[in-house]
């Protein structure tokens, strides 16, 4: 579940160069739909969103993007088999009950998969428990006891899970503020972008 006031957000250049010119992608956990308009703005894209929030929602509907208020959790059935060139789960899958379950259904229905999410072996994450208290940054702004985010897991977390699921990753960018970070990106790392593809 994404935030609103999202018009800073530094990962959307990256997932924009992994979309392609004049293709149809959906948004999944669009938030305030303001990734999408990016998009359509810098890639002519024809996009679609799926929120849950309602506040959200709403924010998606003023932002004039054509966003559907359900649960992802109850699967995609509505949307036919590659119906999408590109399907997005930006800094959502942390909040996801069964991880496994979204991504084959995101294979189901778009060529090509975005993911984004926190990492949480980032090491000022790492440094926040050593204190003994739950992170708290720009890529995880909850306190413990109102945070959505069920499924919190960490870059090798997430490469373990591909090799297992024989998900092929195409391209992983690992960033923190507006820098890539490609030394031990587990470690210094706090944001993690990836494209899949079916094998």
């Amino acid at each position: 579940m994404k935030k609103n006031n999202q018009t800073n957000r530094y990962d959307f250049n990256v997932i924009e160069s992994w979309v392609h010119q004049n293709s149809k992608v959906l948004d999944l956990g669009c938030g305030d739909g303001l990734l999408l308009n990016h998009l359509k703005d810098k890639k002519n894209i024809t996009g679609f969103g799926i929120e849950k929030d309602k506040d959200n929602w709403l924010l998606s509907l003023k932002n004039g993007v054509d966003v559907i208020q359900m649960d992802l959790e109850s699967g995609l059935a509505g949307f036919e088999d590659n119906s999408f060139d590109t399907v997005i789960l930006s800094r959502t899958i942390q909040s996801m009950r069964n991880i496994q379950s979204i991504i084959s259904e995101m294979q189901r229905v778009a060529k090509e998969i975005i993911v984004t999410f926190p990492n949480f072996g980032y090491w000022r994450n790492r440094l926040q428990i050593i204190k003994g208290g739950m992170p708290l940054s720009k890529e995880l702004p909850y306190n413990w006891y109102n945070t959505p985010n069920i499924h919190l897991c960490t870059i090798n977390d997430f490469d373990n899970f591909c090799t297992t699921h024989k998900i092929s990753v195409v391209e992983k960018h690992i960033m923190t503020d507006q820098q890539a970070v490609n030394f031990y990106p587990n470690l210094f790392g706090a944001l993690a972008l990836y494209k899949l593809v079916k094998k």
